[in-house]
């Protein structure tokens, strides 16, 4: 997920405007049930590897790829290669559902893949194109929302938890989501929130002892009544939240592992990965059943998947790597740091979202009416 402070580069832009394609924007907010009826389903493809057959346009989160990697492939594959980006999983798939950019290859996470596959969105992976999905670790290989990885290989994985600035909380803050929620220990802090529907409710639910994937409504209710009636909340932002800490605008902000852990400099700020539960994600590569370059597109991934370029990217975005034949490449500060790769007591107490089918549009309304 997910983003970082550096500016944006969009690789290839003018050979991709010569191809006619048009460059999408991300002005979505996601209603899982707005937009076009879904494709029924890809049908196979066959891809020599390294095979391509046209130009790359990648739907990423923003900045989420190491630029000189997506250079890197364009040289090598002799493709424009460009990037295109979005702020969230509802986002995503409401822009895919309405039509717009010819996007080949994606970046979901988890739960939305399932999503996508249950919709028919995804085109089936030809594994034999994908040789380098031998670098996985076998943690990866059969993830409950893909168990075969018949649509997608993993991409990055990392946490949501709490950026926080101890000049305003006091040293050695509380790992919990209290600083959120408790009116005690939130008093006087200026706290931001993602602005997503899975993620904001879902503190709100571990705060609450809940599951994070519950479908009771009652439950969804209670969460949501805890973001509504929280008056510290500054914004709601899911690109913004480490600028907005790091610049002194907020003490507290809810946001992903690798972007906190990437800007911060001072050591007046710490990421917390919060007691009463949080939510471990992996993104992952996917193609979509429109795209018109499905071989360029099964290259990129298994580009990405070379145990040297996996790491590149790592020691770039600072999210873990699934991909075990990278460890080596790795950075030994990021290879190192507990808080990029937790530790297993920390791990037990980590959940995936998962697809929760039509509560999807509950979680979404009863946010949405919580921010206000």
């Amino acid at each position: 997920m997910r983003v970082r402070l550096t500016a944006v580069l969009l690789v290839g832009a003018l050979a991709l405007a010569a191809c006619g394609r048009e460059v999408g924007q991300d002005t979505a907010d996601g209603d899982p049930d707005d937009g076009q009826t879904a494709a029924e389903g890809g049908e196979e493809v066959s891809c020599d590897v390294d095979e391509t057959d046209g130009d790359l346009l990648l739907y990423n989160w923003s900045e989420y790829m190491d630029p000189d990697l997506l250079t890197a492939f364009a040289d090598e594959h002799g493709v424009a290669a460009t990037e295109d980006t979005f702020t969230s999983n509802e986002a995503l798939l409401a822009q895919i559902r309405a039509g717009g950019a010819d996007y080949d290859v994606i970046i979901p996470s988890d739960y939305m893949v399932a999503i996508m596959i249950e919709e028919g969105l995804l085109l089936p992976l030809d594994a034999d194109a994908l040789p380098n999905t031998d670098n996985v670790s076998g943690d990866f290989m059969s993830p409950p929302y893909d168990p075969d990885l018949t649509y997608s290989r993993p991409y990055q994985w990392g946490t949501t938890g709490l950026g926080v600035n101890t000049d305003a909380t006091g040293p050695d803050p509380e790992a919990t989501w209290g600083w959120l929620f408790d009116e005690q220990m939130r008093e006087g802090l200026r706290i931001s929130m993602l602005d997503d529907p899975r993620e904001g409710m879902g503190a709100a639910l571990y705060y609450l002892g809940y599951d994070p994937n519950t479908t009771d409504e009652s439950e969804l209710q209670e969460a949501a009544d805890l973001v509504a009636n929280n008056d510290q909340i500054v914004t709601f932002t899911s690109d913004q939240f480490t600028e907005l800490l790091i610049g002194g605008e907020t003490d507290i902000g809810q946001g992903f592992s690798g972007n906190f852990l990437d800007n911060f400099e001072e050591d007046n700020y710490v990421y917390l990965i919060p007691e009463e539960g949080a939510t471990i994600w992996t993104d992952n590569m996917a193609i979509l059943n429109t795209t018109s370059s499905p071989c360029t597109a099964h290259t990129f991934i298994n580009f990405i998947l070379d145990a040297e370029n996996g790491a590149q990217l790592t020691n770039w975005t600072w999210y873990a790597s699934p991909n075990e034949a990278a460890t080596e490449f790795l950075d030994e500060e990021v290879r190192e740091n507990p808080s990029i790769y937790p530790d297993e007591s920390v791990r037990e107490n980590l959940y995936f979202l998962e697809n929760t089918g039509e509560a999807e549009r509950l979680y979404t309304d009863l946010f949405t009416r919580a921010q206000g």
